[in-house]
């Protein structure tokens, strides 16, 4: 029992940390003199991922590099089965062409990629380097198309509102604060999915793409939710197309080049099938009259539900 309230504990200080961590870093960001699209494009969109990062560089450099890969890959399926599904069935999603041809293509040939690096069961450092360079590339055509661009994450404009009135004493605390969170709440996090695992039998993987993956998502699935229900839908599908691509290429990017990633070939013969095949799924349901409702919406949760039956 106490392991469950550690692993718990570590996800809500993970999670409340990510939220700090952004919050200071965007008051920086605006006393720099940095646009709210830039902001939201940047630091909120990857604040958001903070939580998987920290994660799963502490997992990798713990050896457990089940519940690094795992995260990532649960936290993807996770996004487009669940989160998606679940904001679609509260308010229709609207799809825009521009989501299709860049956003949806993107998030495709990076997850083929993400696959194909892993295919031998391992990646290094170079394989790291290269989705590392693959993420500034992608953040640099961000920064030039900042005001045309179809990618948009939901937090950008509320976020500079929110911090506009921090100075910089409180900016750099909440930034440090968050950090330390982020460190304590993984720590805390790891150790005690670790220690569970152990002790029932369940294997790290699993550990990894259902417990771990669905806390870490829960910003994801907490912002598409709102924007559904504020009817914002518009930019619910950049939110979360953009997290999966960032996921790919900035986490397992990240600590591949601090610490070598080990794949198992359950997740080769098993997870990455399930997450190029829902991915693969969304385009016929983005293409039918440019949204997800909730016959979309209720199809990418059952798509969820199956893997989550299987994997069981």
């Amino acid at each position: 029992m106490e392991a469950y309230l550690l692993l718990a504990l570590g996800l809500v200080i993970l999670l409340v940390g990510g939220k700090i961590l952004v919050d200071g870093a965007s008051a920086i960001a605006v006393k720099l003199g940095m646009s709210a699209g830039l902001i939201g494009l940047t630091i909120v969109a990857f604040g958001t991922s903070a939580p998987e990062l920290i994660v799963s560089v502490n997992a990798a450099l713990k050896g457990n590099s089940d519940i690094s890969i795992g995260n990532v890959l649960g936290s993807n399926i996770a996004n487009l089965g669940l989160v998606l599904g679940i904001s679609g069935l509260f308010y229709p999603i609207l799809i825009k062409k521009s989501h299709i041809k860049f956003d949806y293509t993107v998030t495709l040939i990076v997850s083929l990629l993400f696959f194909g690096l892993s295919y031998n069961g391992y990646i290094g450092f170079w394989e790291g380097f290269l989705l590392v360079s693959f993420f500034v590339l992608f953040n640099v055509y961000l920064f030039k198309g900042e005001n045309g661009n179809s990618l948009e994450f939901i937090e950008g404009v509320e976020e500079v509102e929110h911090v506009k009135g921090y100075n910089w004493l409180v900016s750099v605390v909440l930034f440090l604060g968050g950090i330390i969170g982020l460190y304590l709440g993984s720590e805390l996090l790891v150790g005690n999915a670790v220690k569970i695992s152990r002790e029932f039998g369940v294997s790290e993987r699993v550990i990894g793409v259902t417990i771990i993956a669905i806390g870490t998502s829960l910003p994801e699935l907490i912002t598409s939710i709102m924007a559904a229900l504020s009817k914002r839908t518009d930019l619910a599908m950049g939110n979360i197309l953009g997290s999966n691509i960032m996921n790919i290429l900035s986490i397992i990017g990240i600590t591949a080049l601090i610490h070598p990633i080990n794949v198992s070939q359950e997740f080769i013969q098993s997870d990455f099938l399930w997450m190029l095949g829902i991915t693969l799924l969304l385009l016929p349901l983005m293409k039918t009259k440019l949204k997800i409702s909730k016959l979309e919406g209720s199809i990418l949760l059952l798509s969820y539900l199956a893997y989550l039956y299987f994997l069981l």
